[in-house]
């Protein structure tokens, strides 16, 4: 009961710290997104220039409803931009725009962390599957239904599963420098290329700095469900054992 105790206690910290990360981002996007850029120059002109300057023949700049849902999809080589950022003049919209562009070039320049975390996705999917079922197995094989109950099978099936669950951790720790590498591309390539001034910069960096805070929440979060799911899965066998 105690553990339990400690595992809702982080996180309902979790989700303080989620919530306030998640309402500084509105809050920061919706201050800047009132902001017009001295350029004139839209999300989609943003990114179209930053492609350009990069060489970036092959990758497409689309449009997507809702708030906040940019991204970058590199299977249909498209940046997709939302309502909010496509065809608004604003800081906030350059900003996010060129965080965008910054994962392109990412994966044009094959970034370390971002190839590794591009070959995790499948791993996350996987697991996130597999993970308890192969727990529940394990379970079965280390209680003797299917084996000798001295079999050491049934431990390390489950313990597979933790390692899968714990894929999805790793996945949230290399979307950090991922996400942070990006804007820094962003910052660099807003001044480079003439799309905001100094002054707007500091606008388009508290835009950025908001954004990576909400990575970090998923992040801690993330870790605190992966040492919930370990410690139950050591509890569970520790007792069977006993």
């Amino acid at each position: 009961m105690g553990s339990y105790l400690w595992f809702m206690m982080a996180l309902l910290v979790c989700g303080v710290f989620s919530a306030l990360a998640s309402a500084k981002v509105h809050r920061t996007y919706a201050k800047y997104g009132k902001i017009s850029t001295r350029s004139g120059m839209t999300g989609y002109d943003t990114a179209d220039r930053l492609l350009r300057a990069a060489d970036v023949t092959d990758v497409d700049i689309g449009r997507v409803s809702g708030n906040l849902t940019d991204h970058y999809h590199p299977v249909e080589g498209k940046v997709n931009l939302s309502d909010m950022t496509y065809g608004e003049a604003t800081i906030a919209a350059a900003a996010v725009a060129a965080h965008e562009v910054g994962h392109v070039i990412q994966n044009k320049r094959g970034y370390l962390f971002y190839r590794v975390r591009t070959a995790l996705v499948p791993v996350v999917n996987f697991g996130s599957r597999l993970a308890m079922p192969l727990v529940l197995v394990g379970l079965l094989l280390d209680g003797g239904v299917f084996l000798t109950r001295n079999s050491d099978m049934g431990y390390y099936l489950a313990m597979f599963g933790v390692i899968l669950y714990g894929a999805s951790f790793l996945f949230t720790v290399i979307t950090l420098p991922v996400e942070l590498d990006a804007s820094r591309r962003a910052r660099r390539m807003l001044v480079d290329e003439g799309i905001l001034t100094t002054e707007e910069m500091a606008g388009a960096g508290q835009v950025l700095s908001a954004a990576a805070m909400t990575y970090l929440a998923g992040m801690f979060t993330s870790l605190v469900y992966f040492l919930r799911f370990l410690f139950m899965v050591m509890t569970l066998f520790g007792r069977r054992r006993d």
